[in-house]
């Protein structure tokens, strides 16, 4: 089976293909020639995993899963959610996105959060999206040089290491998008 995961971020797609079985290949929007920037219009983090999804099913013609990520601030009232990439921008700086957030809860007694991952599979016969989420809270200063975007300022709840401090395996067992893979590889084996 030929599956494209519907991003051109390369640190995501590491993360998801630990996961994915050997009789699945998966395929990055570069490998089917794919080099535009998808809009991701919607409102929601679900509504922009199905816009990307479905984007790559009309104009691509294949089996397509897009994720789309938000960290839920409690203290900004789930506040950078949609917008987590673009936070302090549209050029999608992580540094710049980090350093707002930990600007903006500086005097909020709250740092609770969760990541929440949506994934939107679209196929010739459906559409069906899976959800992940891991709470946690927001570090005060950034810690450890391993992921991506807001993991140097994100501590699970249970753990004492950031996501950037994590080995990838542990990120991927407990994380917001490992969960969500797996609800869409289970779904996948049925």
């Amino acid at each position: 089976m030929k599956l494209v995961f519907a991003t051109h971020n390369l640190n995501k797609l590491r993360e998801v293909q630990l996961l994915f079985p050997s009789d699945i290949t998966l395929l990055s929007l570069t490998d089917i020639g794919c080099s535009e920037d998808i809009p991701e219009t919607a409102d929601t983090i679900e509504g922009n995993a199905r816009q990307k999804a479905n984007y790559v099913k009309e104009k691509y013609g294949y089996d397509c899963f897009a994720d789309d990520t938000g960290l839920e601030v409690d203290a900004l009232n789930g506040a950078p959610g949609v917008y987590s990439a673009r936070y302090a921008g549209e050029e999608k700086n992580a540094e710049a996105n980090m350093e707002k957030l930990l600007s903006e809860l500086e005097r909020k007694e709250s740092r609770t959060a969760q990541f929440k991952t949506v994934i939107a599979l679209c196929t010739d016969k459906y559409t069906h999206v899976f959800e992940g989420v891991v709470k946690g809270c927001i570090t005060t200063k950034k810690q450890g040089d391993r992921g991506f975007g807001y993991d140097p300022i994100f501590l699970p709840d249970g753990y004492t290491e950031t996501f950037a401090q994590l080995p990838l395996e542990i990120k991927n067992q407990i994380g917001h998008r490992g969960k969500a893979i797996k609800l869409l590889l289970d779904f996948l084996k049925d």
